[in-house]
């Protein structure tokens, strides 16, 4: 559950002080009960008007986040903050896949179930783009083995990735699946440790210059591109 006066003014409807005096009005109804206290705490199925207009908060929504370290790619939890805490409160939201805890990076925010079960799809193999530091040597021979697939463990071989070795201590890497640990465990594989990993790219959606923390609404044509 939530406080009404929040769910309000993340969608919009003016600032929490803004919406506490539409409440002192006598403005707002929560399942037809007309609501004095700004502090009630309403489910999402609650059923909101403001001046007899119903406050639509059903339909998709659509947030690319920077993920910071920390945060858990879930819903809720009683150990960590979830990346869903970082977006405006909306029926549904969940995050497209998963991050680990201690990777950052691009994560999309929605509630279109539909859009995340494509873009999850193997069958679909969606280019997904790290930026990584490590430990350890990288070389030509590792970008080779990287695209002929690697075998993890003896439990799968990998999908044709492109490794991008930048110095020695920074690389980029492109895959078309997201396995558990994958990143990290394909450069084990090649006989380096991963200090640090971060998102960049999903399909044609890239991270840019969006602050860790922040967030932002993708616009009809990103929409479009990744539903293409």
């Amino acid at each position: 559950m939530i406080r009404l006066d929040k769910v309000l003014a993340h969608l919009g409807y003016g600032s929490r002080k803004e919406v506490k005096e539409m409440i002192k009005k006598g403005l707002i109804k929560v399942d037809g009960i007309l609501i004095k206290n700004s502090d009630l705490k309403i489910n999402e199925d609650s059923k909101i008007e403001i001046a007899d207009d119903e406050v639509k908060y059903n339909e998709f929504k659509y947030y690319v986040i920077n993920k910071p370290s920390g945060y858990l790619s879930a819903t809720e939890s009683n150990n960590y903050p979830c990346v869903t805490d970082l977006v405006p409160y909306h029926k549904g939201l969940f995050p497209v896949g998963r991050l680990d805890l201690d990777t950052e990076g691009l994560l999309i925010i929605t509630n279109d179930g539909q859009l995340a079960h494509n873009l999850l799809s193997p069958k679909k193999e969606v280019e997904k783009e790290y930026y990584f530091k490590y430990k350890g040597k990288l070389n030509d021979d590792s970008v080779e083995m990287c695209l002929k697939g690697l075998n993890i463990n003896n439990e799968y071989i990998t999908k044709e990735a492109i490794l991008n070795i930048i110095n020695d201590t920074e690389g980029k890497i492109i895959i078309k699946e997201g396995k558990y640990h994958e990143v990290k465990r394909m450069i084990k594989t090649l006989g380096g440790e991963v200090t640090y990993l971060k998102r960049i790219r999903m399909k044609e959606l890239e991270l840019g210059d969006l602050k860790i923390g922040e967030y932002r609404e993708l616009d009809v044509e990103e929409i479009k591109k990744l539903k293409k």
